[in-house]
């Protein structure tokens, strides 16, 4: 079996071990899950909302935390006693799990009318932007 990282053995990749272990994870921990449903929109190259349909559940409901460059986005279920000739509202527990990039930034979560939005942000440091490097004369490093 070829590993996803057996790819990047190629001297031009130089420290993205990381990212190579983020990226094999992701594929480890695909979900096959469509469960709820969601869309991701993006309105900018900076700026993405991610939209998930969670008809009848409430802010106390949902739980959204971030670490380590992952988004989680998950609910449980309550205990419903009323009796349903049909029920076509799931109302089911679940988990997401979204990887984000590092200088992706989340900005806002709301639930208005059954969508969950959470505003993303990709913010690159100023010092990450391109530059021009400004090439030294070895000649004067060994004079001195």
């Amino acid at each position: 079996m070829v590993r996803f990282a057996d790819n990047f053995n190629d001297p031009f990749f130089i420290g993205f071990d990381h990212l190579i272990r983020r990226l094999e994870g992701v594929k480890e921990n695909r979900q096959t899950d469509n469960f709820p449903p969601f869309n991701i929109q993006k309105v900018s190259d900076d700026h993405f909302v991610l939209e998930m349909a969670v008809a009848g559940m409430t802010e106390d409901d949902i739980d959204v935390t971030y670490k380590e460059s992952a988004l989680t986005i998950s609910a449980k279920a309550k205990t419903d006693e009323k009796q349903y000739i049909h029920r076509g509202i799931a109302a089911r527990s679940f988990v997401k799990h979204f990887s984000l990039a590092d200088t992706i930034e989340i900005r806002d979560a709301n639930l208005v009318n059954g969508m969950l939005r959470v505003e993303l942000e990709n913010v690159i440091p100023e010092e990450k932007k391109a530059r021009k490097i400004t090439v030294g004369n070895s000649q004067q490093l060994l004079a001195g």
